[in-house]
C-alpha cells in the first residue's frame, strides 16, 4: 500500500533513488564541489544568503595551529578545512532539515493517528525475531569469551605453579666471591 502519492513533492524527491555518487571533499556528507558550491551560488544569487565570495571561490583553506603555523596531520599531511561562512551555512542547513524531519513527522503522526501508529506496532512486531536472535548471538559471544578468559587464566595459574614448583627444587646456588 504505497501512499507517496500523497506526500509532499520534496519529501517524494529525498525518497527516490539517484544514481550519482559524489567523490570530492564532503561537508556533512554532502559533496562540497557539486552540491554545496552550486546550491550556495544560487541562494547568493537569489538574494537568500550573503556567503562571501572569497569563501566561495577557495572553499578549502589551509589550517593553522593557535601560534599561527601550518598544522600538520599525524600523517605529516597539511590539515585543510572548509571555510568557516561554508561550514556555518551548512550548519543551519543541517539545523533546519533535521526541524523539518520532526515538523513532518509530528504532522502526520497528527494527521494520520491511527495509520502512524500501526506502522510503529508492525515495525516493532517485526523488529522482535532480530532482537531476540541479537541478544542469543551476543550471549552466546560473551559466554565464549568467558569461557576462554577462564581457561586462560588456569592455564596461566598452572605454568606459574609448575614454575614456582621447578624454583623450589632446584639446588640453591651459593655465590662464592672470589678475592
Amino acid at each position: 500500500m504505497n501512499k507517496l502519492k500523497d506526500s509532499p513533492q520534496y519529501i517524494k524527491n529525498l525518497l527516490m533513488p539517484t544514481t550519482k555518487s559524489p567523490t570530492g571533499r564532503r561537508v556533512w556528507s554532502i559533496d562540497l564541489e557539486t552540491v554545496w558550491l552550486p546550491f550556495l551560488f544560487s541562494t547568493n544569487t537569489m538574494g537568500d544568503t550573503a556567503i562571501p565570495l572569497d569563501a566561495l571561490g577557495a572553499p578549502i583553506r589551509l589550517g593553522f595551529d593557535k601560534d599561527g603555523s601550518v598544522k600538520f596531520s599525524k600523517s605529516g599531511r597539511p590539515v585543510l578545512k572548509v571555510a568557516k561562512p561554508i561550514t556555518d551555512t551548512v550548519t543551519l542547513i543541517r539545523q533546519n532539515f533535521v526541524a523539518n524531519l520532526q515538523q513532518y513527522s509530528e504532522q502526520v503522526a497528527t494527521d494520520k493517528a491511527e495509520e502512524y501508529t500501526r506502522q510503529v506496532q508492525l515495525a516493532l512486531t517485526a523488529g522482535e525475531p532480530i532482537i531476540a536472535h541479537d541478544k542469543a548471538e551476543l550471549d552466546n559471544a560473551v559466554q565464549l569469551q568467558l569461557e576462554e578468559a577462564i581457561r586462560t587464566a588456569t592455564e596461566e595459574a598452572q605454568q606459574g605453579k609448575q614454575e614456582a614448583q621447578e624454583v623450589a627444587h632446584q639446588p640453591e646456588r651459593v655465590a662464592v666471591a672470589v678475592s
